[in-house]
């Protein structure tokens, strides 16, 4: 039965295939046969890793494994602190991988919540409640509203039946269901519409159906099988970390090699060059970068909780810097995931309607104009049928944001007084309406819905123009309901007021116009003639092209004496009013972050499981679907091979009515054609594409629980234009990264060279062991600490991603590294040289040459760290904007002096006090090398403009620098 086609098969050929009494059920030894042949009716979570195995790998990066064994060498020399803060670096690091990965991996055991724990079965023609989990193929289940449907079921009888499956197909309102035969081979899921499937849950009607599928046979199980079976992308930054990491230890330690050698053949004491090049070689690898990266990111992190971006993957951050495109759903990601009216049709008269979502707020205009309910008797009956003839409310709530706020006063008063308000609530609206407007920020209430979400845009119509259900009902007074079923496609209700009794009637409007015999016109009701009939379907028409969802609105008064006994009764001769046109809309700020993301070279996609008239209506609207963008279905893209996708992939701009297999293709395919990819979405179905997209974004508010542990971001407004706010910091996060590997890594450089340059001119040591760990773990420690956080430059956000494979050296970061570096050695050199000649044959000379070479090389990182601040020269920042680099800078002079000044310091760092000659010797050998090539780079930006004209445009992507 695995490749069956459930959708085509009629209720008999239903009892045949299963071998089960449709009126009966499965009998108790049937169902226990069964179970032991197709397993539970469960999800199961695939091989689990254990918490020890999750930290014991944390400790297998090759740049951890080099840490260690310099721990153990500088423990063996003696310095016991220097192996104590490369400890600290590497146990810090394994607790945060540990802590990332253990949360990472519980996506199947938050699927599982969805299936429902109880079901209604019948069980040898006894109705029985049995855990979901016990259900068979076979079994006969009943559901009702409210209900979670407990398995894949086959709909036998279904009574106005509702479903709501935006989280498994991305259908932004319930899909009636019915038990008729569908035709057709291939199906998609949203259209399969005799099916009820594991997880989803019925919002209206009752209905009565045969499980098909259990288990990880359903469409849910097949999604747990995904997300099992996806890996999770190694990020660029992750990637990038540890090619470098291996480039700087083999490079560090040939370099360490020939520093010794040299030394050695120079004369120098063996024993005391292997100690100094120890220290070299541990002050030379950057024990402190995977440390640093880590602050910088978790910083990063919390200025992205400030944007409403709540982070669960460390690396992911950087990741959104280099994305390249996203792919959002479209239903309350792009959307609000609340129908909004938007365009009304009366008497001929085309009407907007301003406002979106449910809050009662916006206008109705006509050609511009405000209307007024006073003057338009047509437009009052068609927001009283609106409001009427419905079952939804729209309920006033507080943001929980303000709540928390109000938490802290609150939990003050007496307990007995909270007690007393909370039975107060509901008799004091008003006043407590009164108490928000005063307290509360307008965009701190929340309007939320009870009940089907085309209802609840029908009420807040009607609310916009002041007509509220609450009001209404209280002078029209329900006497009897006629349910909307998928027959009919029409619902009505019979009210009675003060002057008598009403039909109000809303539906389809090709059927409903069939029972119309009179139409409202011009405030007179008139017979509806064939040309009113053509004028109404033209602008249904006209609606429906504009993907909106079109609704027909309708009344009759009855007569004092009249029995309405059933639908089909009052439901005849009815007065037609008029249309409303109604859409899931945009969200306001959608466009402009769209905007910004081309902007930044990045393109958008919409992945929707909603029809393609609307997903394209929608695309339209935010600027997605330019001239000449393809948008495609899902049947299409069944149609395809990878390798086809692969050629159309970057031309298509929307994809409609697919399935989660299907939206796993397009992130892969993207991924083939070497894009970095970033997934939205807030429902089940886009699980398994959000984990296996180099970064998945998950709905904070709207979003399910699978999809935030699958995901690695999580927009706690669930606000498209966040993960703008998220690109810039990844990107600003990542050149921060750039910024400090450039000024460790010249540092460093500098260090090695100062000690290379000596050894080969056979001069004495410029700096001895303890210095040179001295700079290594305090010099280099804060300055780059602080470059972590430093403010983004002003054009960040007008370059194209960087390249998902660009070395972390590139744009011209390895020659200002070498040369930088290359300068701080020779000017080093050059100042311990000057300061020895001076007075070569005194005693104590050497220690204050190397006193004089320790200060220089303090001072010229500390002055290059405000050169890496820019992309282009240290003149083209204000260097005291990022305060915390200034408080860095000053606290390493501070302990540089101590160590010169203080006299108990003074043996242990073999340093002395100098005098005015040295430090002018140590200040202007330490400013050359950031001036010189400031000045070079100013002076070759110049030279370029010069030579490109004044006409010429620069492109924002070029680098003038060093």
């Amino acid at each position: 039965m695995e490749h069956t086609k459930w959708h085509q098969l009629s209720v008999d050929e239903l009892r045949n295939t299963l071998g089960v009494s449709l009126e009966e059920g499965l009998t108790e030894e049937t169902a226990t046969e069964k179970r032991k042949a197709v397993g539970s009716n469960e999800l199961s979570e695939g091989k689990r890793i254990s918490p020890i195995t999750l930290l014991l790998n944390q400790f297998k990066d090759f740049m951890v494994l080099v840490l260690m064994g310099a721990t153990l060498v500088s423990g063996l020399l003696g310095e016991y602190l220097d192996a104590v803060t490369i400890v600290a670096i590497i146990v810090l690091n394994a607790i945060l991988g540990f802590v990332q990965e253990f949360r990472a991996e519980r996506s199947l055991r938050a699927l599982k919540q969805l299936s429902a724990p109880l079901a209604k079965v019948l069980r040898s023609g006894q109705e029985v409640n049995l855990a979901a989990k016990l259900l068979v193929p076979g079994d006969i289940v009943l559901v009702e509203s409210g209900d979670r449907i407990p398995a894949d079921v086959r709909w036998l009888s279904a009574n106005s039946l509702d479903v709501e499956e935006s989280a498994l197909t991305g259908e932004s309102v319930p899909v009636s269901k019915h038990c008729l035969p569908i035709a057709a081979d291939e199906v998609p899921l949203g259209d399969q519409k005799n099916i009820g499937f594991m997880g989803t849950m019925v919002t209206r009607g009752t209905a009565k159906g045969v499980v098909i599928r259990t288990g990880m046979d359903t469409e849910m199980g097949k999604i747990a099988d995904l997300i099992q079976n996806t890996e999770e992308q190694e990020t660029p930054l992750q990637h990038r970390l540890e090619q470098l990491g291996k480039i700087l230890i083999f490079v560090a330690l040939g370099l360490t090699v020939m520093v010794v050698v040299a030394g050695i053949l120079h004369g120098q004491p063996a024993v005391g060059m292997f100690l100094a090049g120890v220290s070299l070689a541990v002050a030379a690898i950057p024990e402190g970068l995977p440390a640093i990266v880590t602050i910088a990111l978790a910083l990063g992190v919390q200025r992205m909780i400030k944007r409403k971006a709540i982070v669960r993957k460390l690396p992911s951050v950087e990741t959104l810097g280099c994305a390249s495109v996203i792919c959002s759903d479209k239903t309350g990601t792009l959307t609000q995931n609340k129908m909004t009216v938007t365009d009304v049709w009366l008497e001929g008269r085309s009407i907007k309607v301003t406002g979106d979502g449910y809050a009662p707020e916006g206008q109705m205009l006509e050609n511009g104009r405000i209307l007024e309910l006073k003057s338009d008797q047509t437009l009052r009956r068609m927001l009283q049928i609106s409001a009427l003839c419905n079952n939804a409310s729209i309920v006033e709530n507080v943001a929980d944001e303000t709540r928390n706020k109000k938490k802290g006063k609150e939990t003050k008063k007496d307990s007995k007084k909270e007690a007393k308000k909370d039975t107060k609530k509901d008799t004091k609206k008003d006043t407590k309406k009164d108490h928000v407007n005063e307290t509360v920020k307008e965009d701190s209430v929340v309007w939320e819905l009870k009940g089907d979400p085309t209802e609840g845009a029908l009420v807040t119509l009607a609310s916009k123009m002041g007509l509220t259900p609450t009001g209404l009902k209280e002078l029209y007074a329900r006497e009897q309901e006629f349910p909307f079923d998928s027959d009919r496609k029409r619902m009505s209700v019979l009210v009675h007021h003060q002057g008598g009794r009403m039909i109000c009637t809303k539906g389809a409007p090709d059927v409903l116009i069939g029972q119309c015999s009179y139409i409202l016109w011009e405030g007179n009701v008139v017979p509806f003639t064939g040309t009113l009939r053509q004028k109404v379907m033209a602008a249904n028409e006209s609606m429906a092209g504009a993907a909106l969802r079109v609704l027909g609105m309708a009344y009759r008064d009855v007569r004092p004496n009249e029995k309405v006994e059933n639908e089909h009764a009052a439901e005849s001769q009815l007065v037609f009013v008029g249309l409303a046109g109604m859409i899931d809309p945009p969200r306001r700020e959608v466009r402009d972050a769209i905007a910004t993301c081309r902007r930044a070279g990045i393109r958008t996609v919409m992945i929707t499981g909603d029809h393609g008239t609307t997903a394209d209506a929608i695309a339209h609207q935010l600027g997605i679907l330019p001239r000449g963008g393809t948008s495609i279905s899902g049947q299409q893209l069944a149609g395809m091979t990878d390798e086809q996708l692969d050629k159309q992939v970057e031309g298509i701009y929307v994809f409609s009515r697919v399935s989660p297999e299907h939206k796993l293709r397009i992130v892969k395919s993207l991924q083939r054609k070497g894009h970095v990819v970033a997934m939205t979405g807030d429902g089940v179905n886009d699980a398994p594409a959000i984990k296996a997209a180099d970064i998945g974004i998950a709905m904070g508010i709207t979003g399910t629980d699978v999809t935030k542990e699958a995901s690695a971001l999580i927009l706690s407004d669930d606000n498209f234009s966040t993960i703008v706010a998220a690109i810039e910091e990844g990107r600003n996060i990542y050149e921060n990264i750039r910024k400090f590997i450039r000024y460790l890594l010249a540092s460093n450089v500098g260090e090695i060279l100062t000690m290379f340059f000596a050894m080969m001119m056979g001069l004495p040591l410029p700096l001895v062991p303890i210095q040179i760990l001295w700079v290594n773990l305090v010099t280099d420690g804060l300055p780059a600490m602080a470059l972590g956080v430093d403010q983004p430059e002003k054009d960040l956000m007008e370059h194209k991603p960087r390249g998902s494979k660009e070395n972390i050296f590139a744009r011209r970061l390895g020659w200002k590294i070498v040369s930088r570096g290359v300068l701080i050695g020779l000017c080093t050199l050059g100042a311990f040289w000057l300061t020895l000649q001076a007075a070569p044959d005194q005693p104590g000379q050497l220690i204050k040459a190397q006193s004089v070479a320790f200060a220089t090389l303090v001072l010229a990182q500390l002055i290059h760290v405000f050169d890496c601040r820019s992309s282009r020269s240290i003149f083209h920042r204000n260097p005291l904007q990022n305060k915390y680099l200034v408080f860095a800078v000053i606290s390493s002079i501070v302990l540089m002096l101590a160590v010169m000044y203080v006299e108990p310091l003074q043996p242990i760092f073999k340093t002395v006090p100098l005098g005015m000659r040295e430090w002018a010797i140590s200040i202007v050998a330490a400013g050359i090398p950031t001036f010189l090539m400031g000045v070079g780079s100013v002076w070759g930006g110049r030279r370029n403009r010069r030579r490109m004209g004044p006409g010429r445009f620069v492109p924002k992507s070029t680098k003038f620098s060093a």
